[in-house]
């Protein structure tokens, strides 16, 4: 009578720590539970290892956010070369509100780090590069990079304290919010949200093109 071995399953081979997997599982813990509940022993539970161990990869949690700012950068287009200038700041100002939309935590710790890696050196320089040899001076140059950016960042965290996530929520929304005052009380918010807000097909990010493309002809008012 033969007697069957029973045969343990192989362990799954542990892939080690390094600076790149810890600032990736720091990005998506904070994509999934917000920047301010991240912690150095939280982001060891969740890679299954003690603090400590993270230590050999970042200094400590100011490198680490510095790294994940970097990793951020690193996702946004650069300019592209060869177009138009406009085309190459509108092509990157999508893709910048994008990434924040992934990164909602992002948005606050873009530009305040003091330490700020190659991606995010390579992004600025990039940026004020395809600006200065379409003829903007260094000035304008600076100038118009402020105005994008304020414009990019200021609408990226507007559009993350909506009141709804969707095309499909607007109009839901906009008929509570109608229904909690009497009518004729608001007859302009009201005419808004009747004839344009609360109609099939609205988008609030439609309003992000508008509002950039304002920005990019007056620029090159500026710059002709």
């Amino acid at each position: 009578m033969r007697l069957a071995l029973q045969v343990e399953p192989k362990a799954e081979p542990r892939i080690p720590l390094s600076r790149e997997r810890v600032l990736r599982a720091a990005i998506a813990f904070a994509d999934e539970k917000g920047i301010e509940s991240l912690s150095m022993r939280k982001l060891g539970q969740q890679l299954g290892v003690e603090a400590m161990s993270l230590y050999k990869h970042v200094a400590n949690k100011d490198d680490m956010l510095d790294g994940m700012v970097d990793v951020v950068f690193s996702e946004i287009d650069l300019p592209t070369s060869g177009i138009h200038w406009k085309e190459a700041m509108r092509q990157r100002a999508f893709s910048a509100r994008e990434v924040l939309g992934r990164h909602p935590w992002a948005i606050g710790l873009t530009e305040s780090r003091m330490k700020p890696g190659p991606a995010n050196l390579r992004h600025h320089d990039s940026v004020i590069g395809c600006l200065r040899k379409e003829g903007f001076s260094i000035e304008l140059a600076l100038h118009a990079y402020s105005a994008l950016d304020s414009y990019i960042y200021g609408f990226a965290l507007q559009e993350r304290s909506l009141p709804f996530e969707t095309p499909a929520d607007v109009a839901e929304v906009s008929e509570m919010m109608l229904a909690q005052f009497p009518a004729g009380d608001y007859p302009h918010l009201t005419e808004a949200m009747i004839e344009h807000v609360g109609k099939p097909g609205y988008d609030y990010a439609d309003e992000f093109e508008f509002g950039l493309d304002l920005i990019l002809d007056g620029l090159e008012r500026l710059d002709s």
